[in-house]
């Protein structure tokens, strides 16, 4: 059974800017684009682990920070001509706040 956790009010996620939130040893990296969308995939690169949350937010994708892989946050797949991918995690914005579903 999935629940819905409390990560913080929308105005803490600065545009373009990620947080990570720690759950039952998994990092999972809560982003927000330029506008008001908010997304949350898994914070390791498929390729070496590297920390998507430190990465480039551009779109709907993140440019992880070590070698430059695009992830789509609405599937977690990587861009051509990359291969991989990481999960991702509904989340939604009530009032406000952020929450997401584990």
């Amino acid at each position: 059974m999935s629940n819905w956790i409390r990560v913080a009010p929308l105005s803490e996620f600065p545009q373009l800017g990620a947080r990570v939130v720690r759950h039952e040893g998994k990092e999972i990296a809560v982003f927000r684009n330029a506008g008001e969308d908010v997304f949350a995939i898994n914070d390791k690169c498929p390729h070496k682990g590297g920390p998507l949350s430190q990465g480039i937010v551009s779109g709907n994708t993140v440019t992880c920070p070590l070698h430059g892989m695009n992830i789509c946050f609405e599937d977690g797949m990587a861009q051509a001509p990359d291969e991989g991918c990481v999960g991702t995690y509904p989340v939604k914005v009530e009032e406000g706040v952020v929450f997401l579903q584990i």
